[in-house]
Order: C-alpha cells, then sequence, then structure tokens
C-alpha cells in the first residue's frame, strides 16, 4: 500500500484519474450499486440477519470478481492505465467497501430501523460517488446524481420486488 501512495505522488493528473481514480471509482460504482437487490431482497425475504450475511457474501464475491476483471483487462502498456496489479487491489477494494457500506446497517436486528439507516447510507454513497465523479472526471454534480442516483434506485427497486414476491 506504501508503494501505491508513493506512485500516486510521483503521476500527474491524467495518470492519477487512469491509473488510480477511475479503477477504484468503477469499485465503489459497482460495489454500491450492483449488492442492493440482493442486499434488499434479503432483508424482505429473511430480515437483517439474512441481509447481512448475504449483503457480506455478495461485497465480497463481487469485489473478488470485479479486482479480477480490472487486473486481466489489460497489463497497462498498450492502454497507459497503469500496472494491472494496481487496478485489480484499488477496483477489488473499492468494491467490497461500497457493497460493504450499506450491509453494515443490518447488524440492527430490527429490520425497518436497519433498512431506514441502509437507505440512508445508500444516498451517501452514490452522493459521495456523484461528488468523485464530478471532482476528477469533471461530470456536471446534476447529471452525475440523477445518473448514479438511477442506476441505484433501479437495482435497489430489483431487490425490493423480489424480495416481495
Amino acid at each position: 500500500m506504501a508503494s501505491i501512495l508513493s506512485n500516486w505522488r510521483s503521476h500527474d493528473e491524467r495518470d492519477k484519474i487512469l491509473q488510480y481514480i477511475q479503477p477504484s471509482l468503477i469499485g465503489l460504482i459497482d460495489g454500491s450499486i450492483s449488492t442492493l437487490a440482493p442486499i434488499f431482497a434479503s432483508a424482505f425475504l429473511a430480515g437483517s440477519r439474512g441481509a447481512f450475511l448475504v449483503g457480506i457474501a455478495a461485497s465480497t464475491g463481487a469485489a473478488i470478481s470485479m479486482g479480477l476483471s480490472e487486473a486481466l483487462s489489460d497489463d497497462g502498456a498498450l492502454t497507459g492505465r497503469g500496472h494491472s496489479l494496481t487496478r485489480g487491489l484499488l477496483t477489488g477494494i473499492a468494491t467490497f467497501l461500497g457493497g460493504t457500506f450499506h450491509t453494515l446497517p443490518f447488524l440492527i436486528p430490527h429490520l425497518r430501523t436497519a433498512l431506514t439507516v441502509a437507505y440512508f447510507v445508500v444516498a451517501t454513497e452514490l452522493i459521495v460517488i456523484a461528488l468523485v465523479r464530478k471532482r476528477f472526471l469533471r461530470v456536471p454534480l446534476g447529471r452525475s446524481l440523477i445518473q448514479v442516483t438511477l442506476g441505484g434506485a433501479v437495482v435497489a427497486s430489483v431487490g425490493v420486488i423480489i424480495g416481495h414476491a
């Protein structure tokens, strides 16, 4: 991790975006959004404990999958996207964090309370993603908020619908 930080400092803005921000952002978006459906479906089907366990499993599986996908996508020589292992680690860690943050509220045994906290955490995650996209990718904040919120809402709705089936 120390070498990642020292490499970060030695790169220009474009390289930082390609080699660090973009892989991390991909992971954060995927972890935050892709895990919503299984977590919310399991919350309505199995309660808080089931949602927590499914959330941790989904976050871990998604982190491994996304980390491998990014690490194996290219070696960085052709695209200038940096070392594949670094990108894979960043993507995997960010995916795990993105899926885990809104899983943690399901440690609360009372389902309605856990869901309320989880909704707040998801909203916060999506705002953070929009702010990172604005800062580093120069996506207008309003457009970014609409894009990530719409994606999150669609996936969460799938989980709620399946959880009530």
